[in-house]
């Protein structure tokens, strides 16, 4: 173990200091070897020729053969042509104009004097950037309460129309969703629209659209005479998406200050283009991940926020880098299975949950710290004496940090001075370029995801498969059958699981589908009719 001396030396050479976006970055208590940097020069000189091209407008999502722009949202000068710097500029300012002209009540509900709530319809990019952005610049003094549908989870919906109640009638929902086709997404639409027809409300009166033009939702929103529509563009990712209209629109209306965060970001998209990784923190970030993670994903990163505001950006970054980096295939097509699982709490909630495990279990991760200097916008009390609750938390997280590495745990400290709109900017910027650089480094399109899609195909297909089975039962009414009963009935012998999954959920529910059940002695002689 280095002595304080050295750990200090140590300190003061791995410190990246950004003074001019209120940003640094320690990784002091990373073991890399004294080579690495050498070694890892050329590929990173890859990484950032690489860099180059994506904010250039080259094709670098060679599956889906698009650009990959969310860069030129904070900063549309960079697009590639003057008609897309034009169309985002547009955009921007039509959000603003939007969420001014409902704070002024010019855009009013159908039966009420102005809008009060903004309920948010989306899942995956188009609700974890906009609930983590709500959560952490959210105050009593919002212009609008936001809400979310982020889930196809009906009892979640109910809950959530529960706590809006009569508010519904002040109420703008705003649905987002690139293709239109997301099934969670167009079932929470149809929810809420139900919803507001319980309470005798027009839906289209009180529905907003972001999505791409031309969409299925798009043209429903246009038949239906919903008050606006939003663009996305395709070359805007749904995990980088937090600084569209997707993360925007919701921030508007919320009272939020976009500009701010757009600003943030642009700024450390500045510190972040630099070639030279000594002063560039996205580059130490994710050299350290290769570190590491041995170029594999070997370990997880485990996210720390000292910041209560800041408790949901493990769960955004878990998408960010999870949905980026997860890939069975290299650029060359070579099996590679990569990928860094992330999760995370928030300090010192953590210390009282699984840093048990973090400093004396196993030892398969990495933390990144959050620290944020300021404590509060006035004066604290104090609890002991010339001690504050905020110097209590920042105790906990020098304190965590140090007994982690006391047992050999790696960790990484990421300093803000506040947390702010322009800091959440500078917070996505910030991992969003080391996961484009760290992409590289190990050959990887961080812009795709497949497998996603293959989870959306195999749901189409469980649902087939009860289409399937109530068509069976309905063909045989007055009869009763067990899951193998009606796999073999179907000729499904395959899919016999699924039909045993399906009934169990279908006979959970008899005030939708009207099953039937004879409970038997297991659940495999549990039968089911009409």
């Amino acid at each position: 173990m280095p002595s304080a001396a050295e750990l200090w030396e140590k300190y003061k050479q791995c410190l990246v200091e950004c003074p001019s976006v209120g940003v640094s970055l320690d990784y002091s208590r990373m073991n890399f070897p004294a080579d690495f940097f050498s070694t890892m020069a050329g590929p990173l000189d890859k990484a950032f020729a690489n860099m180059d091209k994506v904010e250039s407008g080259a094709i670098v999502n060679p599956d889906e053969n698009r650009m990959v722009g969310h860069y030129w949202l904070r900063d549309a000068d960079l697009a590639p042509t003057k008609e897309l710097g034009k169309e985002i500029s547009d955009c921007l300012a039509g959000m603003k104009k939007f969420a001014k002209a409902v704070h002024a009540g010019k855009i009013k509900p159908q039966k009420a004097k102005a809008f009060k709530n903004v309920l948010v319809i989306g899942i995956g990019g188009s609700a974890l950037g906009p609930q983590f952005v709500s959560k952490a610049l959210g105050t009593t003094k919002d212009k609008m309460k936001p809400y979310f549908f982020d889930n196809t989870d009906p009892d979640g919906m109910d809950n959530v129309l529960a706590n809006i109640g009569d508010g519904i009638k002040e109420t703008l929902t705003v649905v987002i969703s690139k293709s239109g086709g997301t099934k969670e997404t167009r079932n929470g639409m149809l929810e809420a629209a139900n919803a507001y027809k319980a309470a005798k409300l027009d839906f289209s009166k009180h529905a907003v659209a972001v999505t791409g033009v031309g969409s299925d939702l798009d043209k429903y929103a246009v038949a239906n005479n919903w008050i606006t529509r939003f663009p996305m563009w395709d070359w805007v990712g749904g995990r980088t998406s937090e600084l569209s209209a997707v993360g925007l629109l919701p921030a508007a209306l919320q009272g939020l200050d976009i500009q701010g965060m757009l600003d943030g970001a642009k700024e450390m998209d500045a510190v972040t283009r630099v070639h030279d990784a000594k002063s560039n923190p996205s580059a130490i970030m994710a050299l350290m991940w290769y570190h590491a993670g041995k170029g594999k994903g070997a370990k997880d990163l485990v996210l720390l926020p000292y910041k209560d505001r800041l408790e949901l950006f493990s769960k955004y970054l878990q998408q960010l880098l999870m949905e980026s980096l997860g890939k069975e295939h290299d650029l060359n097509g070579a099996v590679c299975n990569q990928g860094i699982a992330v999760y995370g709490n928030k300090g010192s909630t953590d210390q009282h949950a699984y840093v048990q495990q973090l400093r004396d279990g196993v030892n398969n991760f990495f933390v990144t710290f959050i620290q944020v200097l300021g404590d509060r916008g006035g004066k604290s009390m104090e609890v002991e004496p010339g001690v504050t609750t905020g110097d209590f938390l920042n105790g906990f997280l020098q304190g965590t940090r140090r007994a982690l590495y006391e047992k050999g745990r790696e960790s990484m400290t990421v300093t803000v001075e506040t947390v702010n709109a322009k800091t959440v900017g500078k917070l996505i910027a910030l991992f969003e370029r080391s996961v484009g650089l760290y992409a590289i480094l190990v050959n990887i399109n961080a812009y795709h995801q497949p497998g996603v899609e293959a989870g959306k195909k195999a749901a189409t297909e469980v649902l087939k498969v009860q289409h399937d089975v109530m068509g069976f039962l309905g063909k045989n009414k007055g009869k009763s059958f067990t899951s193998t009963e009606v796999a073999d009935g179907l000729g499904h012998k395959d899919s016999v699981e699924t039909i045993h999954w399906v009934l169990a959920h279908l006979g959970a529910n008899p005030k939708d589908h009207k099953l039937k059940v004879k409970a038997g002695k297991s659940v495999f002689e549990t039968k089911y009719g009409l």
